[in-house]
């Protein structure tokens, strides 16, 4: 073995780097374990100790030490379906948008362009921008474009003379600002909610995002806040100077209130006299407020001296003569991202709301500072009008980072006339005394710049300690305040933690048992070759999981089932290995001949038979979205790992029993002679094999066309529950009492035991607002009460009829480009198109049967087999494998065509003699499959129950075609073709002597 040193130091380097990756998790863990011990079962109190320790070291690698919280965001973290959680997809109404920069207009032809280019959004990729701009043109409309966005606000980039091109920009920049503005915010609402370990992205070419928050329970908090309209203001502020009584006062009061006296109310609450000066000495508070210590006693009276200041420090700085003074300006305090919430406890109690003015309001910042560890206190000016805000964000007609003077970041807004008009009176007297404004957006402070001088006209620019990344931040949300659009949840998936903890017991079950299934079979078949391939395996499972660790990959249920399938494939590696081991054996080769032989001639079938199903898994992760990403990712990424560790570990096993004279055995003598010798004859009997395959298809199409599908709620819209009562149930009873609430049909199915069920609706399939949701849930409680009034609604989906379209036509293409790329590759790769027709052939005959069990066995079978997303990765997943098989045959075709030159054999001896004596491993590599799956199906728990029934199935159905139907095809369109039939010979040269 060539580079067995540098093969050595690989291995070596990927377990440090896989155990570095892992090990965060770990720590994460047993903080968390120590949390809920501490907690007791008090929620509460178990997040108020994770909160505590968010900045505290809980990992010291003696070179590196890390917190809590940077620990939390390196581990390997769990989907919604292994945690429980919420999973959301908001929309962002681009229509709306259009219609609002056009000041809405009554124009009959635009407005029907308009609905028209909404309706053809739910069945096309196309934009809505280019659909609308589409319809008006074909609409016969005599009005320009421009003419519609020719507004006042719009001035700077569209008049009358603008063509449609420039309209057509225009509408696009202002689209993509609205998506990546409500991304923002959304991203910021979503930090406040304190959720650990949130998922938040623009799903790309759409107007949609998708969020994952995991752990969350209170969906009503979640809807409100991801649905509430942003609200940009601007607020004059309190200097620090004004304030700091104030929080003395607080400090003092609180600390009272700890020793059970009664608090002293201020003489005058009802507003802070700007004018009085604070002349306290301020020589001991940097030691009261940030000294450090290591006594716990100490620090307990630190507290309780001064519960407010042990948590929030006041903001001051130290003199040039040593002295601390309070630092100008409206930041009054700045806490640990740890203490905020102590700190929001205490301005909360009763007893300080009381002390706090009517026109003081306490703002946090949005975001940390540079260290990421300290967050900005502001007093916010409260005025007369009804928001106490000076002016409002909606005259703001566009903001935009770039660089000042000084080259240094800045953001420059522009105002409409109204807004320029009162800017400048606010700015004005804002200047007299240096006071800032806050930049103030769903109660969070993004910005306070201090106001130098009076600013006329509209135009200013508001500069400071920025960075790029921070005025790209603020001219967004300064553009937020003329977003004329909402966003709307048009799906939504709800996951109770028991249903969380049940997919994770089913996950670790199946995985362990698959494992262990598959390790017996390896040992019982190939003797000591089968222990090199089982410690391949659980190199690749390791070394999985630390690259999944180090690329932030969320690990869902799918992909645990991704794992377990990575199992299998591994072992497919070592099984094409050791049969050609076994046959150079046979083949009279002593055992480290035959070893190596065996590697080199099984690499082309290896590499052929991944790399398919690889590029079915690229096709997935971009197709693909939620859980299957994570299966498509773990697919991926298990595919390069069981390449290496079968390839190279295990032959670093091998060198290593051969060097120390340790018998290598590649079988036991009753699996020594398997199918050896086989000589069916495929190829005489393939219109037989043919018959019987159209036969199938025939009555699956027939199916498909007649009795249809189950589709998921994903594909067909409406909203989905999972319900368990306490003893088992009647379906009809519980159909019967639901059809009746809601009026129309509802499809009821067991799920998993006798006493759950999952409930599908199309009730207000096209209402996506609160109320609509609540009506539902009510009519869903109103009709499981009449069977049993002990029940638990463990999880909940919501997929509005726009996105269930699009995730159609996604899932497609998805196949369709698959079939293409896999077809593609393997005419790259043999260089022959009937080759490549063979395979698809095959795969398309595989999926039509795969789709007619489905539909077939809907209704009969004791568990669902609902057409979603779910369905179509293991679709996808079946002909990527199907491949495997196929391409092993094509591989030896192609390696007995240039055998068999000058032996006289004709085309079809050929190709039935490559079959025959690929049989074994054909079987072998897809029994390891099925043991994998079998054991999926039946430990992997109800949700993907259907999931590894389709694979299962696929499985067996693909490795008969392989065998009965690609091989046969190739011989069918190439046996009159010279130039696939035989081998190519190498032309002769004359040579001058």
């Amino acid at each position: 073995m060539q580079s067995k040193g540098l093969i050595k130091f690989l291995v070596a380097v990927l377990t440090v780097a896989c155990l570095y990756a892992l090990s965060f998790t770990f720590v994460t863990r047993k903080v968390e374990r120590d949390a809920k011990a501490f907690a007791a079962g008090d929620i509460s109190k178990e997040k108020a100790y994770l909160d505590s320790i968010a900045s505290e070291v809980v990992y010291n690698l003696g070179v590196a030490k890390f917190t809590y919280r940077e620990c939390k965001a390196q581990e390997l973290p769990l989907g919604l379906d292994l945690k429980g959680g919420m999973n959301v997809t908001m929309e962002i109404s681009l229509d709306e948008l259009i219609r609002n920069l056009a000041n809405n207009p009554d124009d009959e032809k635009f407005n029907n362009s308009l609905n028209e280019a909404i309706k053809l959004s739910k069945s096309t990729n196309k934009s809505i921008v280019d659909l609308f701009i589409d319809e008006y043109k074909a609409s016969g409309a005599t009005k320009s474009l421009a003419s519609f966005f020719a507004t006042k606000d719009n001035s700077s980039v569209i008049n009358n003379s603008s063509s449609e091109a420039d309209v057509k920009r225009f509408l696009q920049v202002e689209s993509d600002n609205a998506i990546q503005n409500s991304f923002k915010v959304l991203r910021t609402r979503i930090d406040k909610f304190g959720v650990a370990s949130p998922n938040i992205q623009i799903q790309q070419g759409t107007n949609r995002i998708l969020i994952e928050l995991p752990g969350v329970n209170d969906a009503d908090r979640v809807r409100k806040l991801l649905q509430g309209s942003a609200k940009l203001e601007f607020f004059e502020t309190h200097d620090n100077g004004q304030i700091y009584p104030l929080l003395e006062n607080i400090n003092q009061t609180l600390a009272a209130s700890q020793k059970s006296t009664p608090a002293v109310a201020p003489k005058d609450t009802a507003a802070v006299d700007t004018t009085k000066k604070e002349d306290r000495s301020l020589a001991n508070l940097a030691g009261n407020t940030a000294a450090k210590t290591d006594s716990a006693a100490a620090m307990a009276n630190l507290t309780a001296q001064n519960p407010l200041f042990s948590v929030l420090m006041p903001s001051i700085y130290q003199t040039p003569e040593g002295q601390q003074q309070l630092a100008p300006g409206a930041q009054v305090g700045i806490a640990a991202l740890k203490d905020t919430a102590k700190v929001n406890e205490y301005l909360t109690r009763p007893e300080i709301k009381a002390l706090i003015p009517s026109n003081v309001k306490l703002l946090w910042a949005v975001k940390p500072d540079q260290r990421g560890d300290l967050l900005s206190l502001y007093a916010i000016k409260v005025g007369a009008s009804e928001s106490g805000a000076v002016l409002s964000g909606d005259v703001i007609t566009d903001a935009r980072e770039q660089f000042g003077p000084t080259n240094a970041p800045e953001v420059s807004m522009t105002m409409n006339s109204y807004g320029a008009k009162e800017w400048r009176r606010i700015t004005a007297k804002a200047s007299q005394k240096k006071e800032s404004i806050a930049i103030v957006l769903d109660n969070v402070v993004y910005s306070a710049p201090t106001v130098q001088s009076e600013i006329a006209g509209g135009s200013s620019s508001i500069s400071g300690n920025f960075t790029i990344e921070d005025t790209k931040d603020l001219a967004n949300v300064l553009k937020s305040g003329r977003l004329p659009t909402t966003a709307k949840i048009v799906e939504e998936a709800i996951v109770g933690p028991s249903l969380g903890q049940a997919a994770i017991d089913a996950g670790l079950n199946s995985s362990m048992i698959a494992v262990v299934v598959v390790m017996l079979f390896m040992v019982a078949y190939y003797n000591r070759a089968g222990w090199a391939a089982n410690i391949a395996v659980i190199f690749n499972v390791f070394f999985l999981m630390g690259i999944l660790a180090s690329l932030n990959a969320v690990l869902t249920l799918p992909g645990i089932a991704g794992i377990v399938l990575t199992m299998g494939t591994a072992v497919d590696a070592n099984v094409l290995i050791y049969e050609r081991i076994r046959e150079e054996m046979r083949l009279g080769k002593n055992i480290k001949q035959a070893i190596d032989e065996g590697y080199k001639h099984a690499m082309s079938s290896i590499l052929d038979s991944q790399i398919t199903t690889f590029l079915v898994g690229v096709v997935l992760f971009f197709f693909g979205s939620g859980p299957i990403l994570g299966f498509a990712t773990t697919l991926m990424v298990g595919i390069i790992t069981s390449l290496f560790t079968s390839i190279f570990i295990s032959r670093l096993i091998f060198e290593f029993m051969l060097e120390r004279d340790i018998k290598v055995s590649v079988s036991f003598p009753w699996s020594a002679n398997t199918l050896l010798g086989a000589n069916f004859q495929f190829i005489k009997k393939r219109k037989l094999f043919y018959t019987i395959s159209l036969i199938a298809v025939a009555i699956s199409l027939i199916s498909i066309f007649t009795k249809g599908f189950s589709l998921g709620v994903d594909f067909q819209g409406g909203r989905t529950y999972t319900v368990r009562y306490d003893n088992a149930v009647n379906l009809e009873d519980v159909r019967k009492n639901l059809d009746d609430v809601f009026g129309s049909s509802t499809e009821v199915k067991t799920f998993g035991t006798s006493n759950q069920v999952r409930v599908t609706t199309t009730y207000h399939i096209s209402e996506t607002t609160d109320e609509a949701d609540a009506e539902v849930l009510a009519k869903l409680n109103s009709g499981l009460t009449k069977v049993s009034d002990k029940y638990e609604i463990l999880s909940s989906q919501k997929v509005g009829p726009s996105i269930a379209s699009d995730i159609k036509e996604r899932a497609g293409w998805s196949a369709l480009i698959s079939i293409l790329i896999i077809a593609a590759y393997i005419l790259v790769r043999f260089h022959k198109w009937q080759y490549s027709a063979g395979a698809a052939v095959a795969t398309i005959h595989d999926g039509i049967i795969l789709l007619g069990l489905f539909s077939l066995l809907d209704g009969i079978v004791p568990f669902s087999l609902d057409i979603d997303q779910h369905f179509v990765a293991a679709f996808l997943t079946v002909l990527g494998y199907s491949v495997n098989d196929t391409v092993v045959v094509f591989d030896r075709i192609r390696e007995d065509v240039n055998k068999s030159a000058g032996l006289h054999k004709n085309f079809g001896e050929v190709i039935n003699h490559a079959i025959n004596t690929t049989l074994s491993r054909t079987i072998i590599t897809s029994l390891t499959l099925i043991f994998v799956l079998v054991v999926l199906f039946i430990f992997g728990g109800e949700v993907i129950r259907g999931f590894a029934f389709a694979i299962l199935i696929g499985i067996v159905v693909g490795t008969y075609s392989s065998i009965i139907l690609a091989a046969p095809t190739v011989y069918d369109l190439g046996k009159n073709n010279a130039n696939i039939a035989k081998p190519k010979t190498a032309e002769a040269k004359v040579v001058t002597p």
